[in-house]
Formats: C-alpha cells, structure tokens, sequence
C-alpha cells in the first residue's frame, strides 16, 4: 500500500505505536519503506488493514483531523464488524456531539447505539463494565443539551454506599462525607467545561451533584437527569427515582450488574428494574461488554478474566 505523505504520521502514531496495534488486532506483520507499506499475512486480514487505511486516509484527505486513538479505534471496529464503515461511524455519530470544550464520538458500536438511545428516548438504562463510557458518554449528552438550551438544569446523582469504607469514619459534615463518592461525576464535567463555567453552573444550581436520597419527595421538570452507580441502588430508591421524572426531561441510569455493594440479601434496584421495565415503551437498554472498555488496553483483560474466573458474580446479590 502506498500511504499520503502526509497521513504517515497520524497511520504510524508515536514511536509507531498505531502499527503495533494494527498488527496485533489484525494478526498481521507491517513492514514499512518510505511511504509504503508492505503487510504480510492472511488475505481477509490484509483486506481489512487496506480497507482501514483506505478509508481513513479519505476521510483526512476531506479535511478531517484524526488522532491517534482514533485509528487504534478504528482498528477495533473493524475487528468486532468487518462491514462498519469507518467515515459514516466517526463523522456521523461525531458530528453533533461537541460536550463543552470536548468533541465526543463514539469509539464502539454499542457507544454508537447508546448516544442513540439518548437522543430518541426520555429513559435509557446502560449497563456494563467499568470503562466502558457509560456516565462519560450521558455526561456529554447532558453538557451538550444544557448548552444548545435543550433543558434547563442537569441533575446527577448516586447512592453513597459504601464499598469496603464505612462513611461514618470519613472526617467532616455529612456533605463533605457523601462528596467522595460523588467524585467521579465532578471529574466527568470538569473535563467537559472550563473549571470556573462549572464552579458557576453549580453554585447557581443550573448542574446539581447529590446523593440519590436528595432526590425524595421532588419532581424533575425540564432537566437531564443522571443516575450513576445504580446497582447500588435499593428497589426502593429505584421506583423512586423512575419516578420523579417530570415534563421535558430525560433521564440516564448508568450501573455494572457485576459491582454490586449492597448488603448481603437486598436486591438490587438496577437488577430489578431490567425485569420490571424492560419492555417498557419509551424505555431503551444498552448493554456493553469488555470489547467497548475504552480505557488502558490492560483493562479490557482484566474485565474478561474476572468474567471467565467467576461467571457467577454477575448474578448481582
């Protein structure tokens, strides 16, 4: 294959990372000489790196500026769906997801089908593992319909459970205490907007970040609500929080079916809520697996060797 010049860079990566990579997915051996590329091994294989190159190369040919994850995602695409096409996965399910000062696309099919989801039902359940983009991803949608004023405020939530830590033992007020477990959702949108922009959203309440309890006794009118860690949630909570949601409202509730730290003999409220409505009109669920985990590649086999060691964890006590 003979690579543009001016493609050689981002196809490489850094110290030719993206070529590793392409050459562990695809089963293949790259060889490299100037602008050309020589690839060894099976043909449906070679077929797929060409088709990979071909696209991509197309695709920054009409302007667009890919990075280096974007190949390497491109690369485990094709590996999970040999016919996706690559410009219509990146530049259509990209091109309306600009969250705050982040530009968000969907790097696996089911990321694809969950902003999907979003975007057509009030109510959308996804349930994975870890590092699979399912808060980051409604973060983003949520940032994105705030700021198109799509809805007036964003609501995240989840429930302080512990998880090896007892509450009582954290120093300070009862805030200060339930803060560390609403941490990662403070993560999520400092990443997506300017630090001061969020500090002032918060302050005026326009973005709220509370423990589930907080949302007792209200009705959720013309927000996007998130609900994250809900397998931590009781059956209670749960009915609850399906139920506070009001007019012009969209609710997310996120969990891992696998994580669950409630106490030995509660059911788990996300457990429940996939057998109570999940034939539900209006309702979508989104399921993900190890191969949307988008974190560091190590991650991806630590999920699929916990799944293989312990198949009965994921019953959810």
């Amino acid at each position: 294959m003979s690579i543009p010049q001016d493609h050689l860079a981002t196809l490489l990566g850094a110290y030719d990372d993206n070529l590793r990579h392409l050459e562990a997915r695809f089963g293949v051996r790259i060889r490299t000489q100037g602008d050309t590329w020589f690839v060894d091994g099976d043909p449906a294989a070679a077929a797929r790196v060409e088709r990979l190159v071909s696209q991509l190369s197309g695709m920054m040919d009409e302007g667009h500026r890919l990075s280096d994850r974007d190949v390497k995602d491109a690369a485990d695409l094709l590996v999970a769906d040999t016919a996706v096409d690559l410009r219509e996965h990146f530049l259509k399910s990209g091109q309306l997801r600009q969250a705050g000062r982040r530009r968000i696309v969907a790097k696996t099919t089911n990321q694809k089908l969950y902003l999907e989801a979003i975007d057509r039902h009030d109510i959308v359940f996804g349930i994975g593992p870890a590092g699979t983009g399912k808060t980051y991803l409604a973060m983003a949608q949520a940032v994105n319909a705030l700021l198109a004023k799509k809805v007036s405020r964003i609501i995240l939530a989840r429930p302080a459970v512990e998880a090896g830590e007892k509450l009582g033992f954290l120093p300070g007020d009862l805030q200060e205490k339930v803060n560390p477990y609403l941490r990662p959702l403070y993560d999520a949108l400092y990443d997506m907007l300017e630090i001061e922009k969020a500090e002032r959203l918060l302050e005026r309440g326009t973005i709220e970040v509370a423990p589930i309890a907080f949302m007792r006794g209200r009705t959720l009118n013309d927000a996007f609500v998130i609900l994250d860690e809900a397998q931590n949630t009781t059956s209670e909570q749960m009915k609850m929080f399906l139920t506070r949601l009001g007019f012009g409202s969209k609710a997310v509730i996120t969990g891992d079916i696998t994580q669950i730290d409630l106490p030995h003999g509660r059911i788990s409220g996300l457990v429940e809520a996939m057998n109570v409505v999940g034939r539900v009109e209006g309702i979508a669920f989104v399921h993900f697996d190890e191969r949307d985990v988008v974190r560091h590649k190590l991650v991806q086999a630590i999920v699929k060797a916990y799944e293989a060691h312990s198949p009965s964890h994921s019953s959810g006590r």
